[in-house]
């Protein structure tokens, strides 16, 4: 099993989850106190860029659905970038990509963050 591991770092007045490993039920509390010490701090624009992800579970996908309400209902948004074809796949068959924005690039989120905010 391979670990899984997140980096947190910032892109202009954005904040970003690098998500690397395996997302399952052992590991999506790690991402739930992320998100939830972001969403804390008044942080409510979030990229998760997926690039190193390997896998997903549903429990991984519920902390993101825990989540999003609470970031929109404070202005914000989660944004998903760079996933796999296999990571994505299970996004879709969920119905992901009509909750969320899922985007090839990192770059394409903040460019789309940077759109909508009225700065």
């Amino acid at each position: 099993m391979k670990n899984f591991k997140i980096n947190h770092r910032e892109v202009r007045s954005y904040d970003v989850l690098e998500l690397s490993g395996e997302l399952d039920a052992h590991t999506a509390s790690q991402l739930e106190n992320s998100l939830k010490k972001l969403i804390d701090n008044e942080k409510h624009h979030i990229i998760v860029n997926c690039e190193d992800l390997d896998y997903i579970a549903s429990a991984g996908l519920g902390v993101f659905m825990a989540y999003i309400e609470d970031v929109r209902s404070l202005g914000g948004d989660i944004k998903l970038t760079n996933m796999n074809p296999k990571v994505y796949n299970v996004f879709d068959l969920l119905g992901f990509p009509t909750l969320y924005d899922i985007l090839e690039e990192e770059s394409d989120a903040v460019e789309k963050f940077d759109n909508n905010e009225s700065k």
